[in-house]
């Protein structure tokens, strides 16, 4: 193959067998070279085809002012995670991941932290996504010595979530059941004058609970058990956690048009009463 342009020291442009352009990056593999030359392939640490132009030439820029280390962890990142998710990403997360990563690395280095507030989400409903994150931390500690918190996994996590080829769907749904439950938890805060304790395991089990509630919800298919007895128990016996099930039922109403089932009150107020508890 032959160097068609040279965009840096470490990454060139050229065309595979198939007349597609292609981009080459590896350590020194333009140094002392011009256009027309050929390419050391002893040199050659990745390749990249772009199918879409816009992308192609987005990445073009990029490469011409990022560490080509940046880009080569980029790659195995989303090589990782296309093996570990089995799933096909649009080619433009080449382009956010790595602007991304340039971003958060000149974040360390000027010591500005950063919190994600949605990290314990991404982790709970992207467990996968999330572990692949956490993966990603190892390979940038293992090739910059940087170690960033969970936070930046989570990060991660969202950019492949974001990047997945017949998404849509999944993303608005997801983005629905975070507000969701922002929305309830704050409810309980309210409600009881509490912060609640989201390392305990009632919390964990709350939101499990949580995800499968707006999952049924969402599809009209509530939970009837019939079961008045409970029912009426629950009522009785933990009064201000099922006033609060009645406030989300409200919420749900206004936000949803949709009215919770007496057993789907039922067991709200008996999770909440459980998080509640000291």
């Amino acid at each position: 193959m032959k160097i068609k342009k040279i965009l840096n020291n470490n990454a060139i442009i050229s065309e595979n067998d198939q007349k597609e352009e292609i981009i080459i990056t590896g350590k020194g593999v333009a140094f002392g070279k011009k256009a027309g030359d050929l390419i050391d392939n002893d040199k050659i640490e990745k390749t990249f085809i772009l199918k879409h132009n816009e992308t192609s030439e987005k990445f073009k820029l990029l490469l011409e002012d990022i560490p080509v280390n940046y880009v080569s962890i980029s790659y195995d990142i989303i090589e990782y995670a296309k093996n570990i998710l089995n799933v096909q990403f649009n080619d433009f997360i080449y382009v956010t991941l790595t602007d991304h990563l340039n971003f958060a690395i000149q974040r360390h280095k000027e010591n500005i932290s950063y919190v994600n507030a949605l990290q314990w989400e991404i982790k709970k409903f992207y467990p996968k996504e999330y572990g692949v994150g956490l993966k990603a931390l190892e390979f940038i500690d293992d090739e910059l010595g940087i170690k960033f918190s969970e936070d930046e996994a989570a990060n991660i996590a969202l950019h492949l979530v974001n990047a997945k080829i017949n998404n849509k769907n999944e993303i608005r749904e997801t983005m629905q059941l975070v507000k969701m439950t922002q929305d309830i938890l704050n409810i309980i805060k309210y409600t009881f004058g509490i912060e609640l304790d989201e390392s305990s395991l009632s919390y964990e089990r709350f939101m499990t609970h949580l995800k499968f509630f707006f999952q049924r919800i969402m599809k009209n298919a509530q939970i009837n058990d019939d079961n008045d007895f409970i029912y009426q128990e629950v009522r009785k016996k933990y009064i201000k956690a099922y006033q609060c099930a009645e406030k989300i039922e409200n919420y749900f109403f206004k936000i949803y048009k949709r009215k919770l089932s007496e057993e789907e009150k039922t067991y709200l107020a008996i999770h909440i009463q459980r998080i509640t508890q000291k």
